[in-house]
C-alpha cells in the first residue's frame, strides 16, 4: 500500500491564494452592499447622481458594535448588559429588542436606544458601565475557544504519540511554539525564560487568531479586535505587571540609584527611568492598535476605490474600469495584511520578552 505525504508548504500556499482572492471578492461585495447609512429607497436617477461615501462604511467596520452584521439587513443579536451608575439599575437583554417593531434599530427600550450599533442611554447625562458581549468580545471568546481546542488536541496527540514525530497540523504549529519559546523567550529573557514562556506563547497565538479572524470579511470574522484600544491596553497592562512584579533587585537599583552616576544627575535621570517604565507598555499598546486599525482602513479604502473610480470613469466601462485598477492593489494589501497579522503578533511578543528580560537582568557590580 502506498503512503501519500502531504506537502504542508504547497497546501498553505494554495490556502493563501484562495484566502486572498476570496477575501477580495467578499470585501468588494460588502462595500457594494453598504453604499450609505441612510434612506433605503432611492430613484434610479438619484442613485446615479449620488456620491459614494466610503467613510461611514469604514468607520462602521473598525468600530465595535452590540450586534453582529452578517449579510444585508441580517444581524445576529448579542447580549446587552449595562449598569447605570446614575440610577443604580441594570439593563439586560438582547440587541434584537431594538429592532422589534421598526426593524431599523432606532427604537427606545427602557430608557436606552441604539446609535451606530452601540447602546446608549436616551438621557445623555446618565453614566453607564457597559458589560455587553459586543462583536469584539464575541470574536475574542471565539478565539479563546479555538485556541483551547488547538492546545488540548495537540496535548492529547503528544501523549498518544509518545515521542513520535508530529504529523498533520501539529507539524505546522509545533515549529511556531518552538520559535516563540527558543528564539523569543529564551534569547531575550535568559535563564528565567521558562517562567514567562507560557504567557508569551499564549499572547502570541491569541493576538494571531484575533488578527486572522479580523481578516475574514464575513461572520464570524471581520471584527477589528486588535484595533480596539481597550484590547491592547489590557494586553500591555498584563506585560507591565509581569515586568515589574517579577523584576530583579538590579532593575530597581538601576532605576532609582544607578551605580557610578553622580547623585546630582539622579535628579534628572531617575524621573526619565520612571517615565520609561510606563512608556514601554504604552508603546506596546499603540503599536498594535495603530497597525491593525490602519490595515483595516487601508483594505476598505482600496475596496471603495472600485466604486469611486467606477463613478469617475463611467464612460470607460464604469465600475468594471474601477475594479481593473483597484483589484491588483486590493490583492496586494490583503497579502500584506495577512503578513502583518503574523508580524504584529510577533512584534508584541518580542517586545514583551525584551522588556521582561531587561527586568530579569542581573548586573555584576565592581
Amino acid at each position: 500500500m502506498r503512503i501519500f505525504r502531504v506537502n504542508i508548504s504547497k497546501c498553505f500556499a494554495a490556502f493563501l491564494a484562495f484566502f486572498l482572492v476570496f477575501n477580495t471578492v467578499v470585501g468588494q461585495h460588502e462595500a457594494s452592499a453598504n453604499p450609505a447609512h441612510g434612506s433605503s429607497s432611492h430613484t434610479a436617477d438619484s442613485a446615479k447622481s449620488e456620491k459614494f461615501d466610503p467613510v461611514p462604511i469604514i468607520m462602521h467596520h473598525v468600530a465595535d458594535a452590540n450586534e453582529f452584521h452578517i449579510l444585508g439587513d441580517m444581524v445576529m443579536p448579542l447580549p446587552i448588559i449595562v449598569y447605570n451608575k446614575t440610577t443604580g439599575a441594570w439593563f439586560t437583554g438582547m440587541s434584537s429588542m431594538f429592532h422589534a417593531h421598526h426593524g431599523d434599530g432606532t427604537e427606545e427600550v427602557g430608557g436606552y436606544k441604539m446609535e451606530h450599533s452601540r447602546v446608549h442611554p436616551v438621557n445623555h447625562e446618565e453614566h453607564i458601565i457597559d458589560f455587553s458581549i459586543t462583536k469584539n468580545v464575541f470574536v475574542m471568546l471565539l478565539g479563546v475557544v479555538l485556541l483551547t481546542i488547538l492546545f488540548f488536541s495537540m496535548s492529547s496527540k503528544y501523549r498518544a504519540q509518545q515521542g513520535k514525530a508530529p504529523s498533520g497540523f501539529q507539524s505546522l504549529v509545533e515549529p511556531i511554539f518552538q520559535f516563540v519559546v527558543d528564539d523569543i523567550a529564551k534569547q531575550n529573557i535568559g535563564k528565567n525564560y521558562q517562567k514567562f514562556s507560557v504567557y508569551l506563547v499564549c499572547v502570541f497565538f491569541f493576538i494571531l487568531i484575533c488578527n486572522l479572524l479580523g481578516l475574514i470579511p464575513f461572520f464570524p470574522g471581520s471584527a477589528n479586535v486588535s484595533g480596539n484600544i481597550s484590547f491592547t491596553v489590557v494586553l500591555a497592562f498584563i506585560t507591565f505587571l509581569l515586568i515589574n512584579l517579577f523584576a530583579k533587585k538590579d532593575y530597581w537599583v538601576h532605576m532609582f540609584a544607578m551605580p557610578g552616576v553622580p547623585k546630582a544627575l539622579l535628579v534628572i535621570l531617575t524621573p526619565i527611568e520612571v517615565l520609561g517604565m510606563f512608556i514601554k507598555p504604552i508603546a506596546l499598546m499603540l503599536r498594535l492598535f495603530g497597525n491593525i486599525t490602519g490595515g483595516h482602513i487601508a483594505i476598505l479604502s482600496i475596496t471603495s476605490m472600485v466604486f469611486i473610480l467606477g463613478k469617475v470613469g463611467a464612460s470607460y466601462g464604469g465600475a468594471a474600469a474601477g475594479g481593473i485598477i483597484a483589484l491588483p492593489m486590493l490583492l496586494f494589501v490583503n497579502a500584506m495584511e495577512l503578513f502583518v497579522a503574523f508580524l504584529q503578533a510577533y512584534v508584541f511578543t518580542l517586545l514583551s520578552a525584551i522588556f521582561i528580560g531587561i527586568a530579569q537582568e542581573e548586573h555584576a557590580h565592581h
